[in-house]
């Protein structure tokens, strides 16, 4: 009986549980926001939420939509908790991480609230493992306030353009610096290597370009540290959302659609580097 059809055992009532036919779906979104041990999971009626954080400086988030789930029922506004992201991933893979034609390894996820251990079954060919993973008391996370009334700049790019520019620009720099325009360059990404300058340039009528919405010219330079670790989103990725406000904090939205078709979203924010000036650009 899967996982999906197999209701909790009697007497026990959980603030969350969620089951997957496939578990690889979650393990592939939340690795592509894995550059912290730890992650903060929200739960709500729309789904989860995996949020983690570096140096109050970059925040990814991988959504996992209710409808993904082959069930998800929660009977709380919202549940939250922290969790070993790394240690989670490990029990997500238990099996492996090789994909057989026709094999995959069912999960369901359960969760009974604030102290209890966050409850994995996983079931592959037969063999049900168990783990049990202990949570923590949340940390408070920043809040970007990336509503879109705040957005000044937003451009939608196939992600192969993107993929290329990271192949292509010198990533001996520091920075990544961004220029988005209403007028020529219209979109220009420049890095100040090793080797010199470089900078490559998007027409706002090129075939990578999906959407092109510029109210004014920004230049502004992001930490290519910072910038990293969303290289794994893009990698899964096939279209990403490039949007800045009016302080320069710049948004990364992946569209990513697992082997099933269904879309999930992993959305990174970065601070603009406080240690260029004006006179820089």
């Amino acid at each position: 009986m899967p996982f999906s059809a197999q209701p909790p055992a009697s007497g026990e009532s959980y603030a969350l549980s969620a089951s997957l036919d496939n578990a690889r779906h979650l393990s592939s979104l939340l690795r592509a926001v894995h550059f912290q041990d730890h992650a903060t999971c929200l739960a709500t009626a729309g789904g989860l939420r995996v949020t983690v954080e570096d140096a109050k400086c970059i925040q990814a988030n991988a959504f996992i939509q209710a409808e993904i789930f082959q069930e998800f029922s929660i009977q709380e506004e919202s549940v939250i908790f922290r969790i070993s992201l790394s240690v989670l991933l490990d029990c997500l893979t238990i099996f492996g991480t090789s994909s057989l034609p026709g094999i995959s390894t069912a999960l369901r996820m359960c969760y009974r609230g604030y102290g209890y251990p966050l409850m994995l079954f996983l079931e592959e060919g037969g063999v049900v493992t168990v783990c049990k993973i202990n949570t923590q008391e949340p940390e408070e996370l920043l809040d970007f306030d990336f509503c879109s009334t705040k957005v000044v700049n937003k451009i939608i790019l196939q992600s192969e353009g993107l993929r290329e520019a990271f192949a292509e620009l010198d990533m001996t720099s520091e920075v990544l610096q961004i220029t988005m325009s209403p007028d020529k360059p219209y979109f220009r990404l420049s890095t100040f290597g090793n080797a010199g300058s470089a900078h490559l340039d998007y027409p706002r009528d090129s075939d990578l370009m999906e959407a092109f919405h510029c109210n004014q010219t920004q230049t502004n330079r992001y930490k290519i540290s910072l910038l990293k670790p969303s290289t794994k989103a893009l990698a899964l990725s096939c279209k990403v959302s490039i949007r800045t406000d009016a302080q320069g904090f710049l948004s990364l939205q992946y569209m990513i659609r697992n082997e099933d078709g269904q879309i999930c979203f992993v959305e990174y924010y970065c601070c603009p580097d406080e240690n260029i000036t004006e006179a820089e650009l």
